[in-house]
């Protein structure tokens, strides 16, 4: 019982860190709120909408002869844009509507086959309202359009769905599971010290595989990437998402570690401590013997 606790920890840890950590979209966009001012982010993010901006110019400024006399400007202008206060809001407004947009459709069980969309307007609107407060010119003649942006694809939602509704189950299941078994393996051992050490090695344990896991998970991220540009921005994007999880790992292997030690320890010269203190109280001084009285002599 104690190795299928041991087991069950780790897992318990990272079904609700999916589960709970990410799906928290205060959370999430207090998270993401940071990467906004990290280099390798905005390099990505100024080259995307430079390439967009080039790509709805037409097809002679995104692949013909003007891309090279328009495009170092479009992208100049673009860096120069993701520093600025209004980029910062830009960035907080579309992680707020796209997490809003895709917890919807995973908490949806009746938008099958449907995909996730996202309607810029309320981000374009909020960058207006920032650009005309900072007085930037034309600001007020910034276009707010009702339209759609594709987010996910349909067949990725659907099964995004179910793996949602899985990890959603274990992260309640898995840890009380691992408690229980736990309390019981030490309750029926026969020394419930070397059960609480064993344990504690166990958790200790699994939390190493877990920050493991995590470091591997990382670098195959990154690896799948097609554009190696952009793996910086991924990394750090995947570094902000996965730190309470690598906090929660090592945790667990200190706090593991603390109890085998403390059992380890108390185990070993507890005894020896115990018998001083019986020794120390058995041991009552005696007091001297009074003088006998000397008779007077007469």
């Amino acid at each position: 019982m104690l190795s299928l606790a041991c087991l069950l920890l780790p897992f318990g840890a990272l079904a609700s860190w999916a589960a709970h950590g990410l799906t928290d979209t205060g959370r999430w966009v207090r998270t993401m709120a940071p990467l906004a001012a990290d280099p390798d982010v905005r390099r990505s993010v100024a080259d995307a909408v430079g390439d967009g901006i080039l790509r709805e110019a037409g097809p002679a400024a995104a692949t013909g002869p003007l891309r090279g006399e328009i495009g170092p400007f479009v992208h100049d202008a673009t860096r120069s844009f993701t520093r600025t206060e209004a980029y910062r809001t830009a960035w907080d407004a579309a992680n707020r509507a796209v997490h809003d947009a895709v917890l919807r459709a995973l908490r949806d069980d009746g938008a099958h086959g449907a995909p996730v969309t996202v309607d810029p307007a309320p981000v374009i609107a909020r960058v207006k309202q920032q650009l005309s407060d900072d007085h930037v010119p034309f600001a007020h003649r910034i276009p707010v359009t009702h339209t759609r942006v594709p987010v996910l694809p349909a067949e990725d939602v659907d099964r995004l769905r179910k793996g949602y509704h899985v990890l959603d189950t274990a992260a309640f299941w898995l840890p009380l599971a691992a408690a229980v078994l736990a309390v019981a393996g030490i309750a029926v051992a026969a020394c419930r010290r070397r059960a609480v050490t064993a344990l504690g090695l166990g958790t200790a344990l699994g939390g190493a595989l877990l920050v493991l896991a995590v470091a591997i998970g990382r670098r195959l991220t990154l690896a799948d990437l097609p554009d190696a540009l952009h793996r910086p921005a991924a990394g750090a994007v995947y570094d902000a998402l996965t730190a309470t999880l690598r906090t929660v790992s090592w945790l667990l292997c200190v706090l593991g570690l603390a109890v085998a030690g403390a059992t380890w320890v108390t185990g070993r010269y507890g005894p020896r401590l115990a018998a001083r203190r019986r020794a120390r109280g058995s041991a009552v001084p005696v007091a001297d013997p009074l003088p006998a009285p000397t008779r007077a002599r007469a």
